[in-house]
């Protein structure tokens, strides 16, 4: 665990650029000393008072102080907040003041450290400050507020003190050998232990959704040329992004926007038609299509619904687009079906119908889209990152190790595997994490937090 640093630190809390009201933010035991040096004015805890901020004798500015004393504040140290007018300049030069009279100037995400290391928050419920900060979309925004309250870390903690509390039947059973059938038997160990593995693993496809919640996907459109992704990615951006024409090639390089599926975060990849060719330049687009089809975290290969062979030509797609047979993160869809006067055969499920031009079965598509990584209709509960993934899914897999040796009667091993689920869990509320995973967790945030 690292140490908690006792230097008062300052920072300006509010994003660059002018606005109407700028922070800066003092934190640490001489907070309110410096704060009162700044202003000639004695504050009181959680009272928000009329400042004048002078130097020299000369008026820099005027607004609100409040002092929160600790351990009552975000921190858990004294926090003075100094409410001024946005003006960088004026921000800039207070708190040259507040470093001129004993401050440091804060470490990005130095606040949130603090709160951390004082045991204000946990580290999921810190990571989730960031995610609230940076997040994309409503849902996103909600699952982040929903973590920072805790629903992520107290479904940790509660499976935490679940696996603790057999592993510490399993210990006195060992210390007890006589009296191990009855202990064991007494205490439903291998029944208890499967309830533990599957509240684990729907905590883990919980725990998946708010990843991609939070983190949003990358989706490549490809097709051949002219099969209508660039008006598929105009209709799902609602905005002309992409030039459209009917001349074969228009599109060869990668158009990339950004935007809003429901409530998923996406980067929509528009690419070059797939087709042999002997331009030079076209090659290049369609090396590039090949390159972000591979990559991407889903793929809507787009087929012309007058193509009269659909299975053909989603066949010949996935092969130029480098794969050896489809990948299961396709999507094949049919577009332009307002050309169609029928359909000659029932499609199956294979088949998502679309008009790019007209709309129609839009909607479905981006049902197929959400659905296709993870997220469901059911709002998610708690925004989540690859870490805490990882670290739930090595939890599992010591607990399969765990139900093995319970099978074998290998208590000692059995009881070991626990301490190593747990210490798992404890990754991701911080119980266990070393300092260099401190270091890079809080190193994303912005400095004012």
């Amino acid at each position: 665990m690292a140490s908690l640093d006792t230097d008062t630190i300052a920072a300006i809390a509010t994003p660059p650029g002018q606005g109407g009201i700028g922070i800066v933010r003092l934190s640490g035991p001489d907070a309110q000393a410096i704060a009162e040096s700044l202003t000639n004015h004695s504050f009181k805890p959680r009272s928000a008072d009329f400042v004048s901020v002078k130097a020299a004798g000369e008026l820099v500015d005027e607004g609100i102080g409040i002092f929160f004393a600790g351990p009552n504040s975000f921190t858990g140290e004294d926090v003075v907040e100094l409410q001024l007018h946005g003006s960088p300049v004026v921000l800039q030069q207070v708190l040259d003041l507040c470093r001129e009279a004993g401050a440091r100037l804060a470490r990005p995400g130095e606040y949130t450290e603090r709160a951390f290391l004082n045991d204000k928050i946990d580290l999921a419920q810190a990571e989730a400050v960031a995610d609230l900060i940076a997040s994309a979309s409503q849902g996103a925004a909600r699952a982040a507020v929903r973590s920072l309250a805790g629903e992520f870390s107290n479904a940790v903690h509660g499976l935490a003190d679940r696996i603790e509390h057999m592993r510490m039947l399993i210990e006195a059973t060992i210390d007890f050998p006589e009296e191990e059938e009855d202990f064991l038997a007494q205490y439903s160990v291998p029944s208890t232990l499967n309830e533990i593995v599957t509240d684990l693993a729907m905590l883990m496809a919980q725990t998946n959704q708010g990843r991609v919640i939070n983190e949003g996907i990358s989706v490549a459109l490809i097709g051949a040329p002219n099969a209508g992704k660039s008006s598929l990615l105009n209709r799902l951006s609602g905005e002309e992004a992409a030039i459209v024409t009917d001349i074969p090639g228009t599109t060869r390089d990668l158009l990339k926007v950004d935007l809003v599926l429901g409530d998923l975060a996406v980067r929509l990849v528009d690419t070059a038609g797939l087709r042999e060719t002997a331009d030079v330049v076209e090659q290049e687009g369609v090396q590039r299509a090949q390159k972000e089809a591979q990559e991407a975290d889903l793929v809507l290969c787009l087929i012309d619904a007058t193509n009269s062979d659909w299975q053909g030509e989603l066949a010949r797609l996935v092969k130029m687009a480098g794969f050896a047979e489809v990948p299961t993160n396709i999507i094949p869809v049919v577009n332009k079906i307002d050309l169609l006067t029928k359909i000659e055969t029932e499609p199956d499920s294979t088949w998502l119908l679309i008009s790019a031009k007209t709309g129609s079965g839009i909607e479905a598509l981006i049902d197929a889209v959400t659905k296709k990584v993870g997220v469901t209709d059911q709002e998610t509960e708690f925004t989540a990152r690859q870490r805490h993934v990882e670290a739930l899914s090595s939890a599992a897999a010591h607990l399969d190790n765990a139900e093995a040796c319970l099978a074998t009667a290998g208590l000692e091993l059995l009881a070991e595997e626990l301490r190593l689920a747990h210490d798992a869990l404890g990754e991701i509320v911080g119980k266990t994490s070393a300092d260099d995973l401190l270091g890079r967790i809080f190193g994303e945030f912005c400095i004012g937090k």
